[in-house]
């Protein structure tokens, strides 16, 4: 079962499913990509672009983070500039143990990894300033490639092709890990090739 979670650290939603995906008790490729590459991609806004979705999706994530026993703190100013860290991240491979420390760092310390970043560099396995570079085209051909295979959005788990997107799928995914026929029976199956019975203008 090939299983994938597509991230970026700009998302405090990935920040809170991190350690759901690594508990999955499969293995798991964590795969660093832009979220502003994957909008773009789409032709989307993400919510910190539309003012009360903004303020709504703050007091969310704070929300389910008190629920879930994870204390979070946003870092000075959000959004913040991830494409440092993702790149430090895209050079050692999405390993578990750093993205986790990057994590934190931003989420639970309320640090900003731009401003930051040597410091967020202290933090993780050392990069050569040549596997730095190298990973500037690793991080967008990641980040072409999960658009390519559907992904609109972080955090993105990929189980098998299906995608569960954001913190409030994982018991979605979980399940379909469990059963991977849930989404081939009944009204799961239907929806799939539900019509569109209506479009709105744009132009």
């Amino acid at each position: 079962m090939n299983v994938t979670w597509y991230f970026d650290v700009i998302s405090p939603f990935a920040h809170l499913a991190l350690p759901r995906v690594l508990a999955l008790g499969k293995p798991v490729a964590l795969r660093p990509v832009l979220f502003a590459g994957l909008l773009s991609h789409w032709g989307q806004l993400g919510p910190a672009e539309i003012v009360p979705k903004r303020l709504h999706t703050y007091r969310l994530v704070q929300f389910q983070s008190e629920q879930a026993g994870r204390p979070m703190r946003f870092p000075p100013a959000h959004p913040f500039r991830s494409l440092e860290a993702m790149r430090l991240l895209a050079a050692l491979d999405g390993a578990p143990e750093a993205v986790r420390a990057a994590f934190d760092f931003i989420w639970s310390e309320g640090r900003d990894p731009s401003a930051e970043f040597a410091a967020l560099r202290e933090r993780l396995p050392a990069v050569s300033e040549s596997a730095l570079a190298t990973a500037k085209e690793t991080l967008r051909a990641a980040t072409t490639a999960a658009a390519e295979a559907g992904v609109f959005g972080v955090p993105t788990l990929a189980i098998d092709g299906e995608l569960f997107w954001g913190v409030d799928a994982m018991p979605m995914a979980e399940a379909f890990l469990a059963d991977p026929d849930l989404l081939m029976r009944g009204e799961m199956a239907r929806i799939v090739t539900l019509p569109i019975g209506a479009a709105r203008r744009t132009g």
